[in-house]
């Protein structure tokens, strides 16, 4: 858990992203049942992306992912982080996540990261959301500069960047 806020408190934190098909929101306890499906029906594709030496998700259970978006959930009304999901504009179907984290790394203020479930097309849907996800950073978060490990920055890149204390 971060001990401190990520954002000035005077900042009103974006509720909501619409992008067409689909639309980003806060990552809740109560999406546990549609966020789960699309970790399981993506297990391949997950594992590794959102860090190289993650065997994540493998293991992973219902309960673990309850308590997982919890976390998240509790980060998010803190400031501390902020996780949100990705759903089908009608809400059927939760298509992936994006997180923001606080980073240490020297020239960066906070991380990026993202999935998108497996399926058609499903590195065109990433590249169309990390696209998205940039886009709005610039135009709606107080950020000054935003790492994205593991793509913008190689994984090697990134654990070679200095850290601040």
């Amino acid at each position: 858990m971060y001990d401190q806020p990520m954002v000035p408190a005077d900042f009103v934190v974006p509720e909501r992203l619409d992008c067409g098909a689909y639309h980003l929101r806060m990552l809740s306890i109560e999406d546990v049942e549609k966020d789960y499906e699309a970790v399981m029906a993506s297990r391949e594709r997950l594992t590794g992306l959102l860090d190289p030496d993650s065997t994540w998700p493998e293991g992973l259970t219902l309960k673990d992912d309850m308590i997982d978006l919890a976390w998240h959930q509790r980060e998010f009304t803190l400031r501390h982080s902020f996780a949100y999901t990705v759903m089908s504009a009608d809400e059927s179907k939760c298509v992936g996540c994006v997180y923001f984290f606080p980073c240490n790394a020297e020239g960066y203020d906070a991380a990026a990261y993202y999935w998108v479930r497996a399926g058609e097309n499903a590195a065109a849907r990433d590249a169309a959301l990390g696209a998205q996800i940039s886009d709005w950073l610039n135009a709606a978060w107080p950020f000054k500069s935003v790492a994205f490990p593991g793509r913008q920055l190689s994984w090697p890149q990134w654990r070679a960047l200095p850290r601040r204390s």
